[in-house]
Formats: C-alpha cells, structure tokens, sequence
C-alpha cells in the first residue's frame, strides 16, 4: 500500500515563508536525508484558493513512500530536514500520513 506524507505551510499574518531558500536549500535538504527511501516527492507553491480567493498554504509537498515501513525510515532520517524548517517557514507546518487511493 503506497503512504502518502503531506507537508502543508499555511499562510496568515504574520507569517513568513522563503521559497527561494526552501526551493534551493530545503528541497536538496530534504532529497539527501529522506530521498533514499522514497518514491517521489511533488512541491506545489500556494498562487490562490480558487478564483479570486488568495491561497491558504505557501506550499504544500508531497511524497510518496513505498509503505509504512519505508516512511518510517524517512522520518528517522528526517532530523536535519526538520531542524531546517526555521530557516525559511517562521510557522509550524502542518502534516498529513495517508493511504493513497488508487
């Protein structure tokens, strides 16, 4: 059963996020430690919520995981991604583990 983890960084006041540093640094960041063990990862950046509503989220990633077994090994390599986070996302970003429908 393929896991999905999604990493969502919701936008508000006062809250800042630096997508020139998440795409250049983070990403790479997160291809070193966590790569190894996924299938893929997709990072989509938040233009608006549908019309002309402006977007909840700055970003929202996804990656797909083999099982949870491999997702499991991702987050025990996940220690320098997650200390990274500070470095461009002054929020706590949300998280969702799913099952993906096929």
């Amino acid at each position: 059963m393929t896991i999905s983890l999604q990493v969502l960084y919701p936008i508000g006041d006062g809250i800042s996020f630096d997508h020139a540093y998440y795409t250049e640094t983070h990403l790479p960041l997160v291809a070193k430690h966590m790569g190894p063990h996924m299938r893929s990862i997709q990072a989509s950046k938040g233009l608006s919520g549908g019309g002309e509503e402006p977007a909840g989220f700055a970003v929202i990633v996804t990656m797909l995981f083999e099982n949870e077994a491999a997702l499991g090994a991702a987050m025990g390599a996940a220690g320098p991604v997650l200390e990274d986070i500070p470095k461009y996302y002054n929020a706590a970003p949300q998280m969702l583990v799913g099952e993906v429908l096929d």
